[in-house]
């Protein structure tokens, strides 16, 4: 098995599942579009809960006790938070989103501008902060098969043709993101020469989950959250794991 043939995978799988959805979504009507957009919203809700559960999980409470798995996913967010809305994360992914809208679309209104960004962010959020995502890539970079990462591929590419119908080209830039971040996991992964202890794992996980949590507000226009801001929190959750279970 070559390592990184899983985040190849899911490169191509969100690339055509875009294009396919970007081509539906030019003949559905615009409520039709929304209806679907709510329905993502109501599945990453669904998806989002699965993955907060694992703040309940065994391991992560035998290593930091029964009462402190809550509030290190806690802490993982708010310093997360603060770390990310001090390097302005989500202003830098809007960003990005606008410069690969201009190259990849070129000069547009500004409706068809936020509709590419609000795409790009969202999709690249959704594919990129699920517990596949770290679990999957790790395992395809230590030489333990990327079976995680194919499963992974398929969801994202129907998830995709759903996104594309709603928002369009945004999506299928969110390509890139997945190739970054997962490359990067894979190459850690490689570098480690282990995964990461089940508790870590969990703490990762939950705070993904809720992270998930604010993507789905946003697809369900009920809140426009800075979710970019967060992801820290998924650097930082281990790290309190750590920290507490050395002065527990």
């Amino acid at each position: 098995m070559i390592t990184g043939s899983g985040t190849a995978v899911n490169v191509v799988t969100v690339l055509v599942g875009s294009s396919v959805g970007v081509l539906a979504g030019n003949r559905l009507p615009a409520r039709t579009r929304d209806l679907v957009t709510d329905a993502l919203g109501l599945v990453t809700l669904l998806i989002a809960g699965l993955s907060a559960f694992a703040v309940t999980d065994a391991a992560f409470a035998a290593k930091v006790g029964p009462h402190a798995p809550l509030l290190i996913v806690l802490g993982s967010l708010v310093i997360g938070g603060i770390v990310g809305s001090l390097l302005r994360l989500e202003q830098r992914v809007e960003g990005l989103g606008g410069r690969l809208q201009r190259r990849l679309a070129g000069e547009t209104d500004s409706t068809e501008r936020a509709r590419f960004i609000e795409g790009f962010v969202t999709a690249s959020l959704v594919f990129c902060t699920g517990p596949l995502t770290i679990l999957g890539s790790l395992s395809d970079g230590l030489g333990h098969g990327a079976d995680q990462l194919y499963l992974k591929a398929t969801l994202d590419g129907f998830a995709a043709v759903a996104f594309a119908a709603s928002f369009g080209l945004g999506v299928t830039a969110s390509a890139l993101t997945v190739l970054v971040v997962q490359g990067a996991i894979t190459a850690a992964g490689a570098a480690l020469g282990d995964v990461l202890p089940d508790a870590e794992l969990a703490a990762i996980t939950a705070a993904g989950g809720l992270m998930l949590v604010g993507v789905a507000l946003r697809l369900l226009r009920m809140r426009e959250m800075a979710v970019a801001d967060l992801l820290p929190g998924l650097v930082v959750a281990p790290l309190l794991v750590e920290l507490v279970a050395a002065f527990r």
